[in-house]
């Protein structure tokens, strides 16, 4: 059994009347201390860390108003990690609690909150809600702070991450999210695993039936060549394609025929080149 996993069982036994439910310690040295982030709710004040079994110098104790995670660089996010990577922190856990106020705030009531201490409403964020993280479900709050948690970058990839939820007014202790299963089921994924996944990437491209890069051929003619109409198009075996003399009038009987010119070349634009006719046998590419 676990450190979070005895510290449930205990708190089941205890609150179901058995005496001697508890903790040894010396059991789970190896994941002590631990980082909690709680609510500042005073009712909590009588709670913690007790009724987790452990004893204040083993409790790493943040709290803010909501046990609220906006961002994974956010500043609680980075106490979370000062406390894991100053603090030794071993294991974290976000626990949030019943009759949560800040669960029973709107935009609405906190705008009016605001403006009884005397904040008007422009002074405050455009957006309320993505600011103050509000929310309506405990548990789910607690899911989401947990998730940013687990993904944040400044969070040691084997550390385990809890969910809990705890009765106020008991001291019930409820699994939200056991963060050990979450380690084992889907490990982080760290940028020393990227190098990895792009080389299985490009072996499934190279692996394509019937694709081989080197195979592919492409034109090497010049740009202009098909201009005078004299050479070959793109591909073998096609036909190259003659450019009929510009007709004129129809001499008379006997008459030596006129030698045929040009047109005189308009000035400042250049001569267009013979028109190409397309052929039935003409492949196209595709690339």
């Amino acid at each position: 059994m676990r450190l979070f996993e005895a510290i449930i069982d205990a708190n089941q036994r205890a609150l179901a009347g058995d005496a001697e439910a508890g903790l040894h310690l010396a059991e789970f040295a190896d994941a002590l201390p631990v980082a909690v982030l709680t609510c500042i709710d005073a009712r909590l004040n009588a709670l913690f860390p007790g009724v987790l079994g452990l004893p204040k110098e083993q409790f790493i104790w943040l709290r803010n108003a909501g046990n609220i995670i906006t961002g994974p660089v956010s500043s609680t996010m980075r106490s979370l990690a000062l406390a894991c990577a100053v603090k030794n922190g071993r294991e974290i856990a976000i626990i949030g609690h019943t009759d949560c106020l800040v669960a029973k705030s709107s935009i609405m009531k906190l705008t009016e909150a605001f403006r009884a201490l005397g904040v008007e409403r422009a002074a405050l964020p455009e957006n309320l809600l993505d600011f103050f993280g509000l929310f309506a479900s405990e548990r789910q709050n607690v899911i989401k702070a947990v998730e940013i948690t687990r993904g944040s970058p400044l969070i040691g990839p084997r550390i385990p991450v809890h969910g809990l939820m705890v009765d106020i007014a008991t001291g019930q202790l409820e699994w939200v999210v056991n963060g050990y299963q979450v380690l084992e089921q889907a490990p982080a994924r760290r940028p020393d695993s990227l190098g990895k996944d792009n080389g299985e990437a490009i072996g499934a491209l190279s692996g394509m039936a019937g694709f081989q890069l080197g195979e592919m051929k492409f034109p090497t003619s010049k740009i202009g060549e098909y201009g005078a109409g004299t050479g070959d198009l793109i591909g073998e075996g096609i036909p190259r394609v003659e450019v009929p003399p510009r007709l004129g009038p129809t001499p008379a009987a006997g008459a030596a025929p006129a030698a045929i010119r040009p047109p005189p070349p308009v000035p400042g634009r250049l001569p267009l080149p013979p028109r190409i006719r397309p052929t039935p046998n003409v492949r196209k590419w595709k690339l």
